[in-house]
């Protein structure tokens, strides 16, 4: 934690060098938040309820999958430049060292900018839990808060699955935004809006309606109480992503420099 923290302090200061561009890149950020919940509140004031869904389920949902995805970009975003690691050798370098590769590559890049979006999907979830009908429990909370962490490891799961492709392909390839963006960008709404061919998808494949959608129906009693226990089976999904990286990580080649 302490090396941690000093990797942390440093890229602190690299982006304080520059002050005005990080708080742009901060408002930037913000901006582009803001702008997908506008869109929601501009349809459900027009309607009572998206697919038998209200405003208060509909922004916790989101919520939940924006906070997770932001707080992966936020601590593991440097696997998302990991192809720029490999092309110019440097991951020789971590090989040699006596810390665990994870750690050093999550150290390589910090995405302190997001934490102004992690910010922002903490304060819809607040908005979404103060407008839905909830009971509210210990259990229930403690539910909230593991589809959140769990939510943000299965995003940490898709870099992973990203940066293992890296040592094949040497570039980062644009189609696992399909994992990062678009499944967060589809989670604006419970994945069921979208139709059963969605939510299958959402439920096996890419398991994020398990930390969204069905923990979500155990949070308004329309479910049975071990879907509150689904956002921790989500993260079997993390196995093959640990066991591609550590496939890829076989069969590296340095790249030279």
């Amino acid at each position: 934690m302490k090396l941690y923290l000093k990797f942390f302090s440093i890229h602190v200061k690299s982006e304080m060098a520059y002050p005005a561009a990080f708080f742009m890149s901060c408002l930037g950020k913000l901006l582009f938040s803001f702008s997908s919940i506008l869109g929601i509140e501009i349809l459900m004031s027009r309607f009572q309820s998206v697919g038998g869904h209200s405003v208060g389920e509909i922004l916790l949902g989101f919520g939940v999958v924006m906070t997770a995805n932001n707080l992966a970009e936020c601590f593991a975003r440097g696997f998302d430049a990991f192809g720029k690691i490999i092309r110019q050798a440097q991951f020789d370098r971590l090989l040699v060292r006596p810390k665990s590769l994870i750690f050093q590559v999550i150290c390589q890049d910090l995405r302190l900018a997001s934490v102004t979006n992690l910010i922002f999907g903490a304060a819809v979830i607040f908005c979404g839990v103060n407008a839905a009908a909830i009971q509210w429990t210990v259990l229930k909370v403690m539910v909230l808060i593991s589809m959140v962490l769990c939510g943000s490891l299965l995003f940490f799961g898709v870099f992973l699955i990203y940066a293992a492709m890296c040592f094949y392909t040497l570039e980062g390839l644009e189609i696992m935004n399909i994992f990062t963006d678009a499944v967060r960008e589809y989670s604006r709404y419970p994945f069921d809006v979208y139709g059963k061919t969605v939510l299958f998808v959402t439920t096996v494949i890419m398991p994020m309606a398990l930390v969204q959608y069905w923990p979500l129906q155990y949070l308004m009693d329309r479910g049975p109480g071990w879907y509150g226990i689904l956002p921790l089976i989500s993260l079997i999904f993390t196995i093959p992503c640990y066991g591609a990286w550590k496939l890829g990580l076989r069969h590296y080649c340095s790249s030279g420099s």
